[in-house]
């Protein structure tokens, strides 16, 4: 009967692959949504301004499923350390410092969905027995990281 139970119990534990890719979703998620806050003030082009708004939402989804996935497969959410956040806000308070052009904007908002592309494939990679699901919620996460980029262009 233990037996069972213990084998029931490994069954309903999430595979680390699919941990490892979903808390890499959050932390990418995450940090869009910090920077574009962090960038709000500074976005003059009413056409940026609410482009940004639908992204950050569209993060927010994205974020909201990949928590729901780990938590209903018990393992736990991705935790910011803090630092990260000062580090996001100081560099864009320093990349803002004396050029808040719509266009330079759009650059530094290209540049940190690229590292969220990169930082995405690596977790991919890094991780490759991750379920469908996991992976899914990967690929739109990437997908829409793609998008966004295409539309910031015309912004340069």
């Amino acid at each position: 009967m233990q037996e069972n139970m213990l084998k029931r119990s490994m069954d309903n534990k999430m595979k680390s692959d699919d941990v490892g890719v979903l808390r890499e979703v959050q932390k990418n998620a995450k940090m869009a949504i910090k920077a574009i806050d962090a960038l709000n003030g500074k976005i003059y082009d009413d056409g940026l301004s609410v482009q940004m708004a639908r992204e950050s939402m569209k993060y927010a989804e994205i974020y909201n499923k990949a928590t729901d996935r780990l938590l209903s497969g018990g393992a736990s959410s991705y935790r910011d350390n803090g630092i990260q956040d000062m580090m996001l806000r100081g560099a864009v308070r320093t990349n803002t410092m004396f050029n808040t052009s719509t266009s330079h904007i759009a650059e530094i908002l290209i540049q940190g969905s690229n590292r969220g592309l990169t930082s995405m494939w690596k977790a991919i990679n890094h991780n490759e027995r991750a379920g469908n699901t996991s992976m899914e919620i990967a690929k739109e996460l990437m997908d829409f990281e793609e998008k966004n980029i295409e539309r910031l262009k015309q912004y340069l």
